[in-house]
Order: structure tokens, then C-alpha cells, then sequence
């Protein structure tokens, strides 16, 4: 097969942003309209940390490998061999919990990026950056199927790979919070996501075979990923009776 080509440019389609978060606000599980936004607004992203992978210390190694994570995380020979305790072993207990799956993200990327499987390193870049995610709730401990988990991951996101849709959509839900009884303590879990972000190790150039054979609090503490007070104390507040917020529903499930 001919090597194929992969063009990002840094050019910003905020009307298509817009519309797609407008839908994603109103349903929340439309997880096509968090791609959209992408499209819309992280060009040149995954060019930058491209660059930004090879030039650390395993970086080059991982770029020219440049494994396929979706086929790796959907193998379920591959992810039976983690013991317990292990990232991987809690990767393996969140595919289980949510029903989630790496293929299963892949394939509603595919009705946004037709060309998602180019052979460019970016392209791969952004291939690896979407496979990634899940492997993040597990290490922050943002729950998948919480909304507020979910947009609390995606400001931690914008933190590490400075990707401007996941501003956007975060923005987004914690703006339509104000006005709601409950709103502020969900607004500061979501800041404290973005915090969390910007103070851990980035994340992008972690090999994950060996994070995933690597005990979960070992990785952890040596990631410097905090744990998410505020979220939890969120979580037990939205547990009790009558207790809402605007702002977790206006979260992507991802």
C-alpha cells in the first residue's frame, strides 16, 4: 500500500463547535458530537505532542513502534496477564464495570474521521491520544459512566495535551452549572480536574506495558495524578435525594 499523507492545520471551525456542543449539552451520550469538536477545534494537537513524544526519554522508542493501542486493549489475552493491583488489572475491571471498550470509541470516531487510519504519524498521534482516555479514568479516578467524572477528565485533558475542544466542551458544561443549587461544588471539582492535569507527569509518552504490569497507587504517586477530592465530595453530595447539577449533565459520556 502507498504511504498515505495527513494534513493538520491549526484553523478553528467554531460554527461546527458550537452546533456539536449544543447536541452534546442537550444529550450528553451523543459521543459522535465530542469528535465533531475535536475536528472542529484541535487541529495541529496532535502534530504538537507528536513532537513533543520524541522528545522524551521513551518517546522516540514509542514513536517508532508506533503500536496500534486499540488492538492492544481490546485483546483479551493481553489484559488477563496484569496482576491484581495493577493498572492494567483496574483497566481490565473498568471494561468490565462500564461495558466500555477501545473499539468501541474507535468506531464512533470513524463516522467523524473517515481518515483516521493514515499512515502519518500524526494520524497516529491522534489515534493514540483516543485510545489513551479510558486508561486515564482509571488513573485519575473520574469515573467513565459519571457524567461530572467524564467532564472532569476532559479539563485534565485540556491540561495535558492542551487540545482546544476539550476546552470547549468543558467550558461549556461548567458555564451552563451557574444558576444551579449545586452548581459550584461541581464547578470546583471540574477546576480541580484542570489543576490535576496541569500538575501530573504527561501522560502521552508513558509506555503502557510496563504502566500497565506497574501497581495503580505506585503509578500514581509517581505521575503525581492527586486524588480528586473534590470530585468525590461531589459525588457523595449528587448521591443524595434531590441533589443535581446542570453541569454533570452536561458532561460527555464518553
Amino acid at each position: 500500500m502507498a504511504a498515505q499523507t495527513v494534513r493538520e492545520t491549526d484553523g478553528k471551525n467554531w460554527g461546527e463547535a458550537f452546533r456539536a456542543v449544543r447536541v452534546l449539552l442537550a444529550d450528553p451520550t451523543d459521543t459522535v458530537q465530542v469528535f465533531r469538536v475535536m475536528r472542529a477545534l484541535n487541529g495541529g494537537t496532535s502534530a504538537k505532542n507528536y513532537r513533543r513524544l520524541l522528545q522524551t526519554a521513551e518517546g522516540g522508542r514509542i514513536a517508532y513502534k508506533r503500536e496500534e493501542l486499540v488492538e492492544k486493549l481490546t485483546n483479551r489475552a493481553y489484559l488477563a496477564q496484569f496482576a491484581p493491583g495493577t493498572v492494567g488489572a483496574a483497566y481490565r475491571a473498568f471494561l468490565e464495570k462500564t461495558g466500555f471498550s477501545a473499539d468501541g470509541l474507535e468506531a464512533v470516531s470513524r463516522e467523524v474521521e473517515r481518515d483516521n487510519d493514515e499512515e502519518h504519524p500524526h494520524a497516529w498521534m491522534g489515534r493514540r491520544e483516543r485510545d489513551i482516555h479510558d486508561i486515564w479514568h482509571v488513573l485519575t479516578g473520574y469515573q467513565a459512566d459519571d457524567p461530572l467524572g467524564e467532564l472532569c477528565l476532559v479539563a485534565f485533558s485540556y491540561a495535558q495535551s492542551k487540545g482546544l475542544g476539550w476546552a470547549f466542551i468543558a467550558m461549556a458544561g461548567y458555564l451552563k452549572s451557574f444558576g444551579e443549587e449545586n452548581g459550584a461544588i461541581a464547578r470546583a471539582a471540574v477546576r480541580e480536574g484542570y489543576a490535576h492535569g496541569r500538575a501530573a507527569k504527561w501522560l502521552h509518552a508513558e509506555d503502557v506495558d510496563t504502566l500497565f504490569a506497574e501497581p495503580l497507587e505506585d503509578a500514581r504517586k509517581r505521575l503525581n495524578i492527586l486524588p480528586p477530592v473534590e470530585y468525590r465530595r461531589a459525588q457523595a453530595l449528587f448521591a443524595q435525594p434531590q441533589a443535581t447539577s446542570s453541569v454533570a449533565k452536561a458532561a460527555l459520556a464518553a
